[in-house]
């Protein structure tokens, strides 16, 4: 039998806000983490083998075979941070260390995971108002913002997060976020911990179309391929992840 050498990536989603708000429904009707992972396979190819976890499978989805099996861990949550386990989050946290690339979305900053990698309460300021919020690029070489050519771009009804982020000072900042209120956000940031390489990303509340934004998916899809490593395991002589190659990403 054939081996499959793709790269292994898995969408987490808690998929409650889906099955009992019908706006919510409206939007994402096969649930956020469906939406995310068509986006990544238009985005990224043939080379990744891209599927899904949700919080009411078994071990919440993500078995010891799934985790070890898998190279980048997207998590979505907001509504039932509580009821993940903490066996489960024990086992991403080992995983991250060990080298799995994270990518936190949204709301996710409240869950077990994101707050144990980064030591703090991960907190920050609210309004669920639908204002715009313009992401602005400030650091347009990194390959998470590759394809991202405009200085800035535009969601034209978001929830609004503001500062404070309590968060640990991250590695590299890469979007602030501004609201019509006038907060503004450190909305892209980039963590390393042990071996594995996190990326937050603040947009994408469930009740505005944000994960079906070109720019958004663009965004997301750059970030899978940076998270990756090369194989488990593999790094450098200095103990740093050696990432995945990239392959350019059509954001437009």
């Amino acid at each position: 039998m054939a081996v499959d050498h793709r790269k292994r990536i898995t969408i987490w989603n808690e998929f409650v806000h889906e099955r009992t708000k019908p706006e919510v429904k409206e939007l994402y009707p096969d649930g956020i983490h469906e939406t995310i992972r068509h986006a990544l396979v238009e985005k990224l190819g043939d080379g990744f083998n891209v599927g899904c976890a949700t919080l009411d499978q078994p071990e919440h989805g993500l078995t010891d075979e799934v985790l070890e099996n898998t190279d980048v861990l997207l998590w979505w949550g907001h509504a039932a941070h509580d009821r993940v386990e903490d066996a489960i989050v024990a086992k991403v946290h080992r995983r991250v260390l060990s080298g799995m690339g994270l990518i936190v979305l949204h709301s996710g900053h409240a869950s077990k995971i994101f707050q144990r990698l980064m030591g703090t309460s991960c907190m920050l300021r609210w309004r669920d108002a639908g204002e715009l919020e313009r992401l602005w690029i400030i650091s347009p070489g990194h390959p998470i913002l590759a394809g991202v050519e405009n200085p800035y771009f535009e969601l034209p009804a978001a929830e609004m997060y503001g500062e404070h982020f309590d968060i640990p000072e991250p590695d590299e900042l890469l979007l602030i976020s501004w609201f019509e209120g006038g907060e503004v956000f450190r909305s892209g940031c980039t963590f390393r911990r042990g071996q594995g390489r996190i990326f937050y990303f603040s947009p994408g509340h469930e009740t505005f179309p944000i994960y079906h934004n070109v720019n958004v998916q663009c965004i997301i899809a750059n970030a899978v391929q940076w998270a990756a490593p090369i194989t488990r395991g593999t790094y450098d002589p200095d103990g740093r992840h050696i990432q995945a190659s990239l392959s350019p990403i059509k954001c437009a």
